[in-house]
């Protein structure tokens, strides 16, 4: 790999003859502009506004623009003259845990190389002491015309350093977050936790660029087919919607499963199901979970009422068959037997 700048790193009084190599590349499809009518290469001539005219790369210096709009020139033997102990030199100024370091200040990533086979020492040293330590090293360099701050740590067998932004490039974020109050209840933090833990964890080298992918297809369907390709609207996704998020959140976790080919059934073969939030309403309602208790509470208290009042009913019932029947014997037992009438004998004349 071609480096980028030679310098060297300054431990204390060890210095480390290094060579700093660009980390990463841009992937990206690159577009040139053209004349639509035509086709023509549209290009940038650099023209000095006085003159005119179009001048070369070694005609053009450095001007800084004052605020009165006056051009200040500014040359490389005055940069150079300058008193930056950094302008060949990676100055270590501290070590510090690497979670001391804001994600937010990180910039772009490089490689720190040896330079040749004295710095192969001192390297190493620097390399397994950041290791041993588990913390990562602040320093300072120069690069592109101005001092920056970088963070260097081990990558393998490698030393890395991440540029990284002054603390006061980093913008407060004001007025960013939601501005009014929202209550986030334990039962969606459960659904989202479930849903994270669904989605697990992922192989990063398995991560690809999809619209990369498709504009390099079209690209080389074009150059086959030599004609445009018919267009196709993307599939807009509904937005600006009150949506129920319980049952929202519910959805993605039936998603995420059948997405890692889990199914009905999760990983361990078992029914994948998430559990109903009891006395839960509709989602248009607005009251809170309190409310929610309150009703689940005269719900089933009504319910025990009534059956109560049918229990009670069965047993009246049953009461007062049980006394018609008493009666009914009662009856039947002290009503006398009819007596049967004896003819008379008539006497003979």
């Amino acid at each position: 790999m071609r480096s980028i700048w030679n310098g060297a790193i300054s431990f204390g009084l060890v210095s480390i003859p290094i060579k700093l190599v660009n980390a990463t590349e841009n992937h990206s499809v690159s577009f040139r502009q053209v004349h639509a009518a035509d086709g023509g290469r549209i290009r940038y001539r650099k023209v000095c506004e006085l003159e005119e005219k179009e001048v070369t790369p070694s005609e053009i210096g450095k001007a800084y623009e004052d605020a009165d709009g006056s051009m200040i020139p500014i040359t490389d033997e005055d940069l150079a003259a300058l008193p930056l102990p950094t302008a060949k030199t990676i100055e270590i100024v501290a070590f510090v845990p690497a979670s001391a370091i804001d994600p937010l200040q990180m910039d772009a990533a490089y490689y720190l190389s040896a330079n040749g086979a004295p710095a192969a020492k001192p390297y190493t040293l620097l390399r397994e002491a950041l290791k041993r330590s588990e913390r990562v090293a602040i320093a300072k360099f120069a690069l592109r015309g101005r001092e920056r701050l970088g963070m260097l740590r081990v990558v393998d067998d490698v030393i890395a350093m991440h540029g990284l932004l002054w603390p006061d490039e980093i913008r407060e974020p004001e007025g960013v977050a939601p501005q009014t109050a929202v209550a986030v209840r334990e039962a969606e933090l459960d659904l989202a936790d479930a849903l994270m833990n669904t989605l697990g964890e992922v192989d990063l080298d398995s991560l690809h660029d999809d619209y990369r992918e498709a504009v390099e297809s079209m690209i080389a369907a074009k150059v086959e087919g030599g004609g445009e390709l018919p267009e196709h609207a993307p599939a807009e996704r509904e937005g600006g919607k009150v949506i129920d998020l319980m049952a929202a959140l519910e959805s993605s976790v039936r998603a995420a499963q059948e997405a890692r080919g889990e199914g009905a059934e999760g990983p361990s073969g078992e029914e994948a199901r998430v559990t109903p939030i009891k006395g839960r309403r509709a989602a248009a309602s607005p009251k809170s979970s309190g409310g929610t208790k309150k009703s689940t509470s005269t719900a089933a208290k009504k319910t025990a009422a009534k059956k109560t009042a049918a229990k009670s009913t069965s047993t009246a019932a049953k009461k007062s068959a049980s006394r018609s029947t008493t009666k009914s014997t009662s009856s039947t037992e002290k009503k006398p037997a009819p007596k049967k009438s004896t003819p008379r004998k008539r006497s003979s004349a």
